[in-house]
């Protein structure tokens, strides 16, 4: 007597709540019946047939070579349930053959003994091969045309969740506390100051949780802005259009992000915020003998611990952290503000800001005919292509290049705000933020671990270093240098000395020959 086992599949898990299992399973029990064949095992399979990677089929092939030549036939109901790939099918049969194991389907019986009989087993395995290849293009097609319409397609994105219409169309639509976290996200990416390794950090903490990779890609994702992305397809290049989803941000907003992750902005570099509250200083100390950038870490002592700044490499360098930090809080305590200089400031910014909105047309203007510009390139690029003196690949490329580029540009004539703001609310924000650089010490004090980073990064762009209990501070940010008496020319004057560049323009009367003439 003949042993087999049978093999059920259907594609999608939801099938196997209909009735075709049961209906496959009668059908080979019948089939074994009627021959005289023992039944061994019965195998359920809910997975595709485009490729022989299924997990059922993977524990089928684990038995059949564990007891090799215990099983004669496997039986399905056809070929297209064996497989839709026609290569895979081929180089199957032969291992199942090597295994002694004779696959057979009961519905298109073929002997394959037979070497005519190869080619029905060709038309077989090909012909839902071609069925599986038709509907995947169709599939395709039909996400394509729903993305040139607006709509998105597949899993929402973070921040959005999918629903349904009553008539059973699908969208996406906002998800609060997702929808805010990832405005936030996108708001501090473009201020340039914390790295997007730490922005993701922040962002979990406040209940994302969102993994880097994702994170990354998630912020390229322009479906935050309104914007749906249809993917290039033939001759078609990949173009953006408007989405049928309520946006989260602004394109401006968008652009500015991904101009700054591509490095065409430019920006604060990124700091990192996984800091100690007792370490405010790691990274932005060098190291006096090699040169490199101190980290911390405590060290557990007989009663505590204590805190060290130290040197990544072996030089040995190493300090305490309370003496850094209260050596650093002694340089600040020597910003003090030039007299006059505070209210010198806040006209400065008043002045500067009124001049900005002066020059508001002049930017009209010019992102006018910037645009226009690109659109007279548009123009020529088709004129010549009609002509005959243009390919239209090259059209299509400087088509393509031109339509971003007013893209962009539109959207910054957008953002234009043609009315000048109230100049008093200028000058009380100024005000208020002079008065808080008054005290800059105390402030420091105060201030959260992340906003003492912060603050360190903008007074000093350049690393500052450590000895003999005594911080020595690099340049200075050029608006604190007119700010406070902390430059070195005020500091060479205060001494008495001669400084290498006057700070301030002069001029003087000729005194032309001895004795002095007017």
């Amino acid at each position: 007597m003949q042993v087999a086992d049978l093999y059920v599949r259907v594609s999608t898990d939801e099938q196997t709540k209909g009735y075709s299992p049961r209906s496959q399973e009668a059908v080979l029990r019948q089939y074994c019946e009627l021959r005289n064949i023992s039944v061994r095992n019965v195998f359920y399979e809910d997975y595709t047939a485009k490729h022989f990677n299924r997990p059922e089929w993977r524990k089928i092939m684990v038995i059949l070579r564990k007891q090799k030549g215990n099983t004669n036939l496997l039986l399905f109901t056809k070929w297209d349930r064996f497989s839709r790939n026609t290569s895979d099918a081929y180089q199957m049969i032969n291992t199942l053959k090597n295994l002694g194991v004779e696959p057979q389907a009961v519905e298109q019986p073929l002997d394959l003994s037979v070497p005519e009989n190869k080619m029905m087993l060709a038309i077989y395995l090909t012909a839902p091969e071609i069925e599986n290849d038709r509907r995947g293009l169709n599939t395709k097609a039909g996400i394509r045309q729903a993305k040139k319409e607006g709509r998105y397609m597949g899993k929402a994105p973070r921040g959005y969740i999918n629903k349904t219409y009553e008539n059973g169309r699908r969208y996406i639509d906002i998800n609060e506390p997702d929808a805010g976290i990832m405005k936030w996200v996108f708001e501090e990416l473009s201020e340039g100051v914390y790295s997007s390794e730490s922005v993701m950090k922040m962002a979990n903490s406040k209940g994302l949780n969102i993994d880097k990779n994702t994170f990354l890609i998630t912020i390229r994702n322009p479906v935050y802005c309104g914007k749906i992305r249809v993917p290039a397809y033939g001759d078609e290049p990949a173009h953006l259009v408007a989405g049928l989803h309520t946006a989260l941000i602004t394109e401006n907003l968008f652009y500015k992000v991904q101009d700054i992750l591509d490095g065409r902005s430019k920006h604060l570099t990124g700091i990192p915020i996984a800091t100690p509250k007792d370490l405010p200083l790691r990274n932005f100390i060098q190291c006096n003998r090699c040169t490199r950038m101190l980290t911390g870490s405590a060290s557990k002592g007989r009663n505590t611990y204590r805190v060290y700044y130290h040197c990544r490499s072996s030089c040995g360098v190493r300090y305490r952290a309370e003496d850094v930090n209260g050596a650093f809080m002694d340089e600040l305590t020597k910003f003090v503000p030039r007299a006059g200089y505070a209210k010198l400031f806040v006209e400065g910014i008043t002045e500067a800001y009124d001049n900005q909105h002066r020059a508001i047309k002049e930017e009209r203007d010019l992102l006018v005919n910037q645009i226009n510009e690109a659109n007279r390139k548009m123009d020529v690029a088709r004129e010549l292509m009609l002509l005959g003196e243009l390919e239209s690949s090259e059209y299509r490329r400087i088509k393509e290049d031109n339509g971003s580029k007013i893209t962009r540009l539109e959207i910054s004539l957008n953002e234009i705000n043609v009315h000048r703001s109230n100049q008093n609310s200028i000058r009380k924000l100024a005000q208020e933020a002079v008065n808080a650089l008054l005290e800059v010490d105390k402030l420091y004090d105060i201030a959260s671990t992340p906003a003492k980073r912060y603050l360190v990064g903008l007074l000093f762009p350049e690393k500052m270093t450590y000895s003999d209990g005594a911080c020595r501070t690099g340049r200075l940010n050029k608006a604190a240098e007119l700010i406070y008496m902390e430059n070195k020319e005020l500091r060479a004057k205060k001494m008495g000395q001669k400084p290498f560049e006057k700070s301030l323009p002069h001029k003087g009367w000729n005194m032309g020959l001895e004795p002095t003439t007017s």
